[in-house]
């Protein structure tokens, strides 16, 4: 049985606490915690030459860490003017490039704001948009790394579950980044306990199909939220309550038999916060 896979997204505080410096270093670190992922994160642009991504890579696999990668916050896939449409691309096939010596198999790529267009329309423009980015990496080759268009957190923006599942729905090749934190931020708290959870799969499974929603990729994080949605990340610890809680999501994961890939985006403490998700996961498949 294919398991889950955990793991957090970039470095934790702790990471430089211990003396490390240098995310290569990064893999032997969360497999000595019993991790299993690593999201390498470009949100802020593609700055990483090949050399260190190839360091990185060799490091994932000799630990047998799976490695994704987050491409540049900065994409805007409701976009309908030229220039932004032809940087998307650029943003994208960096992040692809830097993928393939990294050994990441995902990429994660934001949808991106409505603005003053109508949500119909900034959907539609989302769909050409992401046909681009495809078609724009078949051409250069480089295919070996799934596009995961994120669930957002704002209301604003585009990025409800039902919007990434339609985009997603529109080709194969395409998976659903799943962020539990940013749905339950942008429902007011709404995306959180088993009901909700259940839910939401029965939505993936009759849009996108039981086999790609069972492989899910995903991010997981406690948010504060208010009422134009996310407001930032938190730690599990410090949390005053506006979660989403795991431990239900786990046991109906665990029910399903499903495997995605949980990345935790909480504020400096992801890898300790990955390793308490798994440990519910494992306690939620044992009873």
């Amino acid at each position: 049985m294919i398991k889950p896979k955990f793991g957090p997204a970039g470095n934790s505080e702790s990471f430089g606490k211990a003396g490390f410096k240098e995310t290569k270093d990064a893999p032997a670190w969360i497999a000595q915690m019993g991790l299993t992922a690593f999201e390498y994160q470009c949100g802020r642009g593609v700055h990483i030459g090949e050399e260190t991504a190839a360091k990185i890579g060799a490091a994932a696999a000799e630990h047998g860490i799976a490695m994704s990668i987050h491409a540049p916050y900065f994409i805007n896939l409701s976009s309908e003017e030229h220039e932004r449409v032809e940087k998307n691309v650029g943003y994208v096939l960096a992040t692809a490039r830097a993928a393939v010596p990294m050994g990441a198999t995902r990429m994660v790529v934001h949808c991106g704001g409505q603005g003053k267009l109508t949500r119909e329309r900034a959907m539609r423009n989302s769909h050409k948009n992401v046909k681009r980015i495809l078609e724009a990496l078949d051409e250069a080759g480089l295919t070996t790394c799934t596009v995961c268009l994120e669930t957002m957190g704002k209301r604003s923006v585009v990025g409800t579950a039902e919007e990434v599942c339609e985009l997603v729905a529109a080709d194969d090749r395409l998976l659903p980044c799943i962020d539990f934190g940013h749905l339950n931020a942008r429902t007011g708290g709404a995306m959180n306990g088993r009901e909700a959870f259940a839910a939401l799969f029965d939505l993936m499974e009759n849009t996108i199909g039981v086999e790609r929603t069972s492989r899910f990729h995903s991010h997981f994080s406690h948010i504060e939220y208010n009422d134009k949605g996310e407001v930032r990340h938190l730690t599990f610890e410090s949390d005053p309550g506006f979660g989403p809680d795991f431990a239900p999501l786990a046991k109906e994961v665990a029910r399903r038999g499903y495997a995605p890939t949980f990345i935790c985006e909480s504020a400096g403490t992801q890898a300790e916060d990955a390793l308490t998700m798994m440990k519910l996961y494992k306690g939620a498949i044992e009873k």
